[in-house]
């Protein structure tokens, strides 16, 4: 008997250490099937919560895997997530979609709202500056002098595009009263120069139109003063490796996903109406080249 313990205890040991195997086997293939999505933070916590928490269900439902909303804390995590794994499927502004896409090759876009075709960024101004609505883009020049507010540092509506049409309207950043400010949001460029603590901002004109229909946005302190161009904003980014984790073609069938989403259903329609939109409509080769332009023209983008 006693000859037998140590192959007994050999015997036990193996096990233990197969079945710890098959354990660690199964929770990698457990976090195999699990799709992670993000999105950069432009609106309130609790808002965006709401939103991509419906988004997740419908994605999860579609694609017969599970799937995680993961919030970020500002623009530059969204990228750095990406770009490391972290999140798989990211919805980006133009701006951190061309960034993400540039640190991750092969990584795709798969879709964009119909509004995205054709955004514009929004101008406002505190009624109590003297800031008069303008014609034109020369009528940027008012604006030189004044205290103003981006809103993140990386968005798109809220900062490339508005400081890309004040440049060439001959505002730089310079020009403003001390340095312009940051506000980190859309909807925090609206309180804040509604408040007075700066006499004018840009943001998304998407947050500025629902601020405004909801009474969020005091028109009797704030007014829009100036309405940009139009260019493509926003698109959901997929990484490059999601068929080799999730299956042979899955990255099309999250494409397929997205664009089927045509409010037919209830959740259907929720999703379409909490970020304000008519549907999804593919991104096409160019689609984000003025992005581009802009971004190096400003030095946000590298050449």
């Amino acid at each position: 008997m006693h000859r037998l313990t140590p192959l007994i205890l050999a015997a036990v040991a193996l096990l233990a250490i197969g079945c710890g195997r098959e354990g660690a086997s199964e929770s990698r293939g457990s976090a195999q099937r699990t799709l992670t999505i993000g999105a950069i933070p432009d609106q309130d916590p609790q808002e965006l919560q709401r939103l991509y928490g419906v988004v997740a269900d419908q994605l999860q439902r579609e694609l017969g895997v599970k799937v995680d909303y993961r919030p970020v804390t500002d623009y530059t995590a969204a990228v750095t997530a990406f770009r490391v794994g972290d999140l798989d499927l990211v919805w980006f502004g133009g701006l951190t979609g061309v960034q993400a896409q540039r640190q991750v090759p092969g990584a795709r876009s798969l879709a964009q709202r119909d509004i995205d075709t054709n955004f514009h960024s929004v101008f406002i101004a505190n009624r109590r500056s003297g800031l008069e609505p303008v014609e034109n883009q020369s009528g940027l020049r008012a604006l030189a002098g004044r205290t103003f507010t981006f809103g993140s540092q990386n968005s798109t509506s809220g900062r490339l595009m508005p400081q890309f049409f004040l440049a060439q309207a001959g505002v730089p950043p310079q020009q403003f009263e001390g340095a312009p400010g940051f506000s980190g949001a859309h909807d925090r460029t609206i309180e804040l120069v509604e408040a007075g603590a700066y006499e004018a901002g840009a943001l998304n004109e998407q947050v500025w139109r629902e601020a405004l229909e909801e009474g969020e946005a005091d028109r009797e302190r704030v007014r829009e003063i100036w309405r940009s161009p139009a260019y493509n904003d926003y698109q959901w980014i997929a990484r490059a490796d999601l068929d080799e984790r999730l299956g042979d073609g899955f990255t099309e069938r999250a494409r397929t996903a997205l664009l089927n989403i045509d409010g037919n259903s209830a959740q259907e329609k929720q999703i379409l109406e909490l970020f304000g939109a008519g549907g999804f409509v593919p991104v096409r080769p160019g689609d984000h080249r003025e992005i581009v332009r802009a971004g190096e023209t400003t030095g946000l983008l590298q050449k």
